[in-house]
């Protein structure tokens, strides 16, 4: 037994007393505390900062305000160069331009027509008042399109190739995720290469 009462077992060296300390339970606890601890923060804190940058990048993509328009609200201006001219387009919400959630209007005369075209991105559109045609391919072809009165929806996935066509004016809402792309199937058919 130990000189000390039998707390700490004691070893005979060379004629030296070396003391053997013996960890109790509280002892570890204490010890892992202090070395896990310190992992755990950091571990919370890379996460933290995940979700607040996820938050971040999520709300730049979606970010919203309160928008309350009525038709006689909306400001039609040209619609952009990469459609046929003779359109109107209105923002309803969002800059088709930008990385984020858009709506627009498209004013459409009797006789539009847009080539074979694909967007990036999915493409949502309703059909406000008059008749809006829609079709699939790489080539215009009225006969395998589709017809939509008012209040008729369609959505188009991304890299559909697909053309439209207005046979009396036409209003259309388009809703995806800017910034909004149009490539056409035939260059030749771009507007914006008539301009060059």
């Amino acid at each position: 037994m130990a000189a000390d009462g039998g707390r700490s077992p004691e070893l005979r060296r060379s004629g030296k007393l070396i003391s053997v300390i013996q960890p109790t339970q509280k002892t570890v606890k204490k010890i892992a505390l202090i070395l896990i601890l310190p992992l755990v923060l950091s571990l919370a804190a890379v996460a933290a900062q995940k979700k607040d940058a996820s938050k971040k990048s999520t709300e730049s993509a979606t970010s919203e305000q309160h928008v309350v328009l009525n038709p006689a609200d909306l400001k039609w201006g040209d619609a952009p160069p990469g459609l046929p001219p003779g359109a109107k387009l209105a923002v309803l919400a969002g800059d088709p331009n930008k990385k984020g959630l858009f709506t627009v209007r498209l004013q459409t005369p009797a006789g539009y027509k847009v080539p074979p075209h694909t967007h990036p991105t999915s493409e949502h559109i309703t059909v406000i008042s008059g008749t809006f045609n829609i079709g699939t391919g790489d080539k215009f072809d009225e006969a395998a399109g589709k017809e939509m009165g008012a209040g008729g929806y369609m959505v188009m996935p991304p890299g559909m190739k697909h053309y439209a066509w207005t046979p009396a004016e036409a209003i259309i809402q388009v809703q995806g995720m800017g910034p909004f792309v149009i490539k056409y199937v035939n260059p030749a058919d771009d507007p914006r290469n008539a301009k060059q």
